[in-house]
């Protein structure tokens, strides 16, 4: 099966150290990783090694929905490079790319075809802007 491409990006006020910290720690991805603030992420583990496992739990804090993100890593490359494949087969590879006296984080995904590519460039975008936020505040 193919799917469609979709890239999402951000310049992080960060060294390459802290954003690569901040990206692949399970105590950090729990407070960056979901897209608007009426979700959480209250848990997620990290195996951070080609083949291994990757997990994070996304939750509506109000209760009404959540589910699991799991993924397996494909590619580790310490604070330039981590891929894994989502269950249903999808790829995500993310980059890190000291810029400016900061890091640009480039993710390029596979859109699932249930909704909409927009919104999934959105939501994951949004996610990414988390992401920058609590980087940039460490």
């Amino acid at each position: 099966m193919s799917f469609e491409k979709v890239t999402i990006s951000a310049q992080v006020d960060a060294p390459p150290e802290t954003v690569w910290t901040a990206w692949t720690t399970p105590d950090h991805i729990t407070r960056w990783n979901f897209a608007s603030d009426d979700w959480c992420c209250p848990s997620a583990s990290v195996d951070l090694r080609p083949g291994g496992a990757y997990r994070s739990r996304m939750e509506a804090k109000d209760g009404s929905f959540g589910f699991d993100f799991t993924a397996t890593y494909q590619e580790v490359v310490p604070q330039e490079k981590a891929s894994f494949l989502m269950d249903d087969g999808r790829l995500a590879e993310t980059t890190f790319t000291p810029v400016d006296g900061g890091t640009q984080v480039v993710t390029v995904f596979d859109a699932e075809t249930e909704h909409s590519v927009e919104m999934q460039r959105e939501g994951w975008q949004a996610i990414l802007n988390n992401f920058k936020a609590h980087a940039e505040s460490l």
